[in-house]
C-alpha cells in the first residue's frame, strides 16, 4: 500500500471513529486546503469590495491601523478553530464541536444554533463575495464608456444572478478538478497582489501622493459618528475580508491527512493574508490622494476602481481591473464548496429543511451538487436586499461576519465552559490553548456588536442597518424552529447522527485513539 493509500486509509478510520462514513473523495492536497483558505480570503479583490467602508470612518487611519488590530485579533480565532479542527476533523466541525464539548443540557440547541448561523454565514458570505464581484464587473463597465454609464440596481442583479449561476456550474464539477483550482486561485491572488504593491507607487501622479504623516497619522471622518468610534466601525472592511478561513474544516473531509493539513491551512492563511493585506492598504493610503468625498462620490461606483483610475489611467486600470474581477470571482467559486459542504454535512445529520435532498451525493460528479444550488438560490434571494437601498445590500456582508462569528465563538464557548475532557490534535497551543479561547471569545462578541452599528449616529430608513433584522431574523426563526411544538427541532433533532455501519472486528489503533478522544 503506497502512502497516499495509508494516508486515506488512517483519514477514514479517524472520521469513522466520529461517527461518520467516509464519502467524498479525499483530492485536496494540504497546499490545495491552504489553497481553498485563501482563495475566498481573495486579499486585493475583497479589500476592494470592503474599502468603502473604511475610507469614510478614518481613511488612511483606518486602513493601516484598523487592519493591524483585526488581523491580529483574527488571528485568536484561527488559533482556537484550528486546534479544534485537529482533534475532529469533520465537514460538519463547528456544530460538532459544540455538541461534541457542550453540557449535556444545552448540547442539542446550541449545536442547531451554531449549525444553522454557521450556514447563514456562509451562505451570505459567498452571496456577499459574488455582489461586489457583480459591482467591480460594472465599475470596468462604467470606466470603458468613459464615465457616461452609470448602472442601475437592476442591471448589477442581472450580472449577479448570471455570476451566482456560473459560480454554481463550477462548484459543482468534480472534486479533484475543483482541488487543482485551488493552487491556480491562490497563485493569481498573490501575483495581483505583489503586482499593486509594486505598480500603484510607481504610476500614481504626485498629486495623489500621500505623506507618512498623513498615511499613517490622519483619520478623516466624513460619518457623524465622532472620529474614535467611527474608526471602530471601519473594522467591518479588514473583519469581512479576512473571513471563510473556516473553508478548510468544511473540506477536511476531502483532505488528506486532515488533522495536520486543515489546521495549518486555517492559520497560515490567516496570517499571510494579515501580512500581504497590511502591505496593500499600506500602498493606498500613500497614493490615494487626500479628497476622500470625491473617490467615494466617484460616478465609476466603486472606491478601488475609482483610486486605479486616478492612478493607472483608463487602458491600464481596465487591465488590472479586469484580473481583480476574475479573482474576485474565483473567490465566490471557493466559496460556493465551502458552503455546499457545510450543508451536506448539517443536512447528513438531519438538521435542515429538505435535507434527505440536501443529503446527496452526484453520481457523476461525486460532489454534493445539490447543496451548491441551494446555496446559489438563498444567494439570489439576498440579492434582493439591494433594491431596498445600498445600505440594505450592505447588511449581507455584517451579516457573513455575525453568521460566521457566533459559529466560531460557541464551539470555543463550550470547550471551555462544558466539563468534557479535552484531548487535543497534532495542532496544539498547549498552555496558551485557554488564553487564546478567551481572548478570541471576547474579540468575536465584540465584533458582532459593532458591525451592526448604521452608518450614521440619527440614520433614515435608506441609511438604517438591517443587519439586527436580517441576522437577527434568521437567529429567531432557527430558535423558533426548534422549539415549534411537535415539529421542532427539540423533538427530532439529537445532534450528529452516525452513519456508519455497525462492526464486528475490533477497531484498528487509529479509530482506538479517536474514540479515545471522544470521550467514548
Amino acid at each position: 500500500m503506497d502512502v497516499d493509500a495509508t494516508t486515506h486509509k488512517r483519514d477514514a478510520e479517524i472520521l469513522a471513529g466520529l461517527g461518520y462514513k467516509q464519502e467524498l473523495k479525499r483530492t485536496f492536497t494540504p497546499l490545495e486546503v491552504f489553497g481553498i483558505a485563501f482563495s475566498i480570503i481573495g486579499l486585493l479583490p475583497s479589500i476592494a469590495s470592503t474599502i468603502g467602508f473604511a475610507l469614510p470612518n478614518g481613511g488612511p487611519g483606518a486602513l493601516i491601523w484598523g487592519w493591524a488590530i483585526c488581523a491580529s485579533m483574527v488571528m485568536a480565532i484561527a488559533l482556537a478553530l484550528a486546534e479544534l479542527s485537529s482533534a475532529a476533523p469533520t465537514s460538519g466541525g463547528l456544530y460538532f464541536w459544540t455538541f461534541k464539548y457542550a453540557s449535556p443540557r444545552y448540547r442539542n440547541v446550541l449545536a442547531w444554533i451554531v449549525g444553522y448561523s454557521n450556514t447563514m454565514g456562509n451562505v451570505a458570505g459567498a452571496a456577499s463575495v459574488q455582489w461586489g464581484c457583480a459591482v467591480q464587473l460594472m465599475a470596468a463597465a462604467s470606466i470603458g464608456s468613459g464615465l457616461t454609464f452609470t448602472p442601475t440596481t437592476g442591471q448589477i442583479y442581472c450580472v449577479y444572478l448570471a455570476l451566482l449561476v456560473l459560480a454554481g456550474m463550477v462548484a459543482s464539477t468534480a472534486s479533484a478538478l475543483v482541488a487543482r483550482l485551488q493552487g491556480i486561485y491562490a497563485t493569481l491572488n498573490v501575483l495581483l497582489c505583489v503586482a499593486i504593491i509594486v505598480a500603484l507607487p510607481i504610476s500614481t501622479p504626485s498629486e495623489f501622493k500621500n505623506s507618512a504623516s498623513y498615511a499613517f497619522t490622519e483619520f478623516p471622518n466624513l460619518s457623524t459618528w465622532p472620529t474614535g468610534f467611527a474608526f471602530i466601525l471601519s473594522f467591518l472592511a479588514p473583519l469581512w475580508t479576512i473571513g471563510g478561513f473556516d473553508g478548510p474544516i468544511h473540506i477536511s473531509e476531502e483532505v488528506s491527512n486532515a488533522r495536520t493539513a486543515v489546521p495549518w491551512a486555517i492559520v497560515s492563511s490567516v496570517g499571510i493574508s494579515g501580512l500581504i493585506g497590511w502591505g496593500i492598504n499600506v500602498v493606498i493610503a500613500f497614493n490615494m490622494g487626500q479628497d476622500i468625498e470625491s473617490i467615494m462620490a466617484s460616478p465609476i461606483g466603486q472606491p478601488m476602481a475609482t483610486i486605479f483610475f486616478n492612478s493607472f489611467g483608463t487602458k491600464s486600470t481596465l487591465a488590472i481591473w479586469s484580473v481583480v474581477v476574475a479573482v474576485q470571482f474565483t473567490m465566490a467559486t471557493s466559496a460556493l464548496v465551502s458552503t455546499s459542504r457545510q450543508t451536506f454535512a448539517f443536512s447528513r445529520d438531519g438538521a435542515l429543511p429538505l435535507s434527505r435532498y440536501l443529503y446527496r451525493i452526484n453520481k457523476y460528479t461525486g460532489t454534493p451538487a445539490n447543496c451548491v444550488w441551494a446555496a446559489v438560490f438563498v444567494s439570489m434571494l439576498l440579492g434582493l436586499l439591494a433594491f431596498a437601498g445600498a445600505t440594505a445590500i450592505n447588511a449581507i456582508f455584517s451579516l457573513a461576519i455575525i453568521g460566521q462569528y457566533l459559529a466560531f465563538m460557541l464551539p470555543v464557548a463550550s470547550r471551555l465552559l462544558g466539563g468534557k475532557p479535552w484531548v487535543p490534535g497534532p495542532f496544539s497551543l498547549g498552555k496558551m490553548s485557554i488564553p487564546v479561547a478567551i481572548l478570541m471569545i471576547f474579540w468575536s462578541i465584540f465584533s458582532m456588536v459593532i458591525v451592526m452599528f448604521p452608518t450614521t449616529t440619527d440614520p433614515t430608513a435608506q441609511e438604517m442597518n438591517y443587519t439586527v433584522v436580517v441576522g437577527g431574523g434568521w437567529i429567531v426563526l432557527c430558535i423558533v424552529y426548534y422549539y415549534f411544538p411537535v415539529y421542532g427541532g427539540m423533538h427530532w433533532f439529537e445532534g450528529p447522527i452516525s452513519n456508519v455501519a455497525p462492526r464486528t472486528e475490533s477497531p484498528t489503533e487509529t479509530e482506538k485513539a479517536s474514540l479515545e478522544m471522544d470521550g467514548k
